[in-house]
């Protein structure tokens, strides 16, 4: 039972109608590629924090990590460890630096010193396929989430879901460029903020605001007992479980550094003071959301169970909105089902901005018309881009459709840290750091974190595989991070001593004193 589909309807095309509208209105002002990349760098160190955020708690953080909890227990609740600590390399390592050396995209610093035309394609396929992975597993949640909120159970309805989220997403995109998206992700942040400190608030009250007092009942409603309450329930059984539990840990907290549309948010705020200011907000945003998590993960188990959870259309991924249901009825379910789509919604925008971004500014601009293209062109490009790269992107979701989403989301994170993460890091810190490291690295990163998945459980070999009746799975573990990023690593050092590729000491220099110093941003 999934409440009233018309109330949940009702709810759910309001706050649709309302976003649709802020998008629209803050679009009118897109007239250059600053204003449609970068929303004119004039957002301020805590707006920009919480669309930072909103663009970051995706799906994966809201509807896979409670599940993850609700099922697993101790070992779900370790992707929100993951997803947390990840934004110290952001604030240490990266955030300053990229945002004084920058423009719009992560290729603009990549080939501030480098042979431009071979490093910006490099920069734009990192991007597109990091995108595109990221995106399959927010178009995966979206079906799910729709499905249980209009109690669709067939797979032809939820591809159909898939296809409607796609389409208005792209919409958002078209219309309202980085200004649209960001008034959203703020938007979608401060009530996704508001209704999970709602429903924590009131779970801690129901159960006389006693943490020990939720576990208990979640562990008596769990197939899996007190079990849950320890390590070991996903990650701990084998000492395989145990090297995969590694590798995930690899790629969620050195995944965020790497992952294009979050860079790409560096460039929306006018210096680099406001680009930390825009980590602090966003980490403590984050901290109190991830927190809150534990206890509606726990609540989930303790008040509605595994079994009925794992029974609804979305499987893991209902335990938040099945929750809602419980405690507060169908108003409540449709409140947190319109907010956890505007974060998929939010979430998607910001990725298919950061993939036609690249791959107009990156290889349109720069590659295809060598740095002389009109910037009227240039959004044109950006849009027709974001239309292919939104309809690709519906295909996977439905193809990925009743995958845990935060599991999906960490593969993701796997690509971001095999392929971006060496090029950036040695980019901005080793001088001798050339083109064909870049190149190297990059590639290396992609294909060996490619071919792992492909041969992995995730694709085939199990009943959760994409592929559950076919079987190719010669690489035993489920998140390739610990194989694929050190890879990266070694062939992007191993790229440059090699070689005697391209690095000109003034553009070095140059770089160097702009990153951290902020001249001539």
């Amino acid at each position: 039972m999934t409440g009233n589909p018309l109330i949940n309807t009702a709810v759910f095309v309001a706050f649709l109608l309302v976003t649709l509208f802020v998008v629209y209105r803050a679009g009118n002002r897109n007239s250059t590629t600053v204003d449609y990349y970068a929303a004119g760098r004039g957002l301020s160190g805590p707006q920009n924090g919480l669309a930072m955020a909103g663009d970051y708690l995706s799906a994966a953080s809201f509807l896979g990590i409670a599940g993850a909890i609700a099922i697993n227990g101790y070992d779900g609740f370790l992707y929100s460890i993951g997803f947390l600590v990840a934004w110290l390399v952001n604030l240490l390592l990266v955030g300053e630096l990229l945002r004084n050396t920058g423009r719009f995209t992560m290729g603009d610093v990549l080939s501030f010193r480098m042979r431009q035309r071979p490093v910006r394609a490099a920069a734009a396929t990192s991007t597109l396929a990091i995108s595109f992975f990221y995106m399959v597993a927010q178009m995966a949640g979206a079906g799910g989430l729709v499905a249980l909120l209009l109690n669709v159970h067939t797979r032809w309805g939820q591809a159909l879901v898939i296809i409607g989220v796609g389409l208005v997403m792209i919409f958002y995109v078209l219309v309202g460029g980085m200004r649209g998206t960001t008034f959203v992700q703020i938007i979608k942040a401060a009530l996704l903020m508001l209704t999970i400190t709602l429903i924590t608030v009131f779970l801690l009250g129901k159960f006389g605001f006693s943490i020990s007092a939720i576990m208990e009942q979640a562990a008596a409603h769990n197939p899996k007992g007190t079990a849950i309450l320890s390590p070991g329930v996903e990650y701990g059984k084998t000492d395989l479980s145990k090297l995969d539990f590694v590798s995930l840990s690899l790629a969620l907290v050195l995944g965020v550094a790497g992952l294009p549309h979050i860079l790409m948010r560096f460039y929306t705020v006018p210096n680099a003071r406001e680009a930390r200011r825009s980590v602090v907000w966003a980490t403590w945003t984050m901290s109190i959301f991830y927190l809150a998590t534990l206890i509606v993960g726990f609540g989930a188990a303790a008040l509605v169970g595994t079994d009925a959870i794992l029974a609804a259309p979305g499987g893991q991924n209902s335990a938040a909105p099945l929750l809602a249901l419980h405690i507060g009825g169908t108003v409540l379910l449709a409140v947190v089902a319109a907010v956890a789509f505007a974060t998929i919604l939010a979430v998607v925008a910001g990725l298919t901005l950061a993939a036609s971004a690249s791959f107009a500014h990156d290889v349109y601009a720069n590659i295809i018309a060598r740095g002389r293209a009109r910037p009227g062109a240039e959004i044109r490009v950006a849009r027709i881009s974001a239309v292919v790269f939104g309809l690709l992107s519906i295909a996977g979701g439905i193809l990925a459709n009743g995958q845990n989403v935060a599991f999906l989301v960490a593969l993701a994170f796997a690509f971001a840290a095999s392929a971006n993460l060496s090029t950036i890091l040695y980019t901005l810190f080793w001088k001798r750091f050339n083109t064909s490291g870049t190149l190297w690295g990059i590639y290396s990163g992609l294909i060996s974190c490619f071919a792992l998945v492909v041969l992995s459980p995730t694709v085939s070999g199990s009943p959760m595989s994409i592929f559950p009746h076919l079987h190719f799975a010669y690489f035993p573990l489920t998140n390739p991070g610990i194989v694929s990023i050190p890879v990266s690593f070694l062939f992007a050092f191993l790229g440059t001593v090699i070689s005697r590729g391209h690095s000109e000491p003034r553009r070095q220099a140059e770089m160097e004193v702009r990153s951290l110093t902020g001249i001539g941003s």
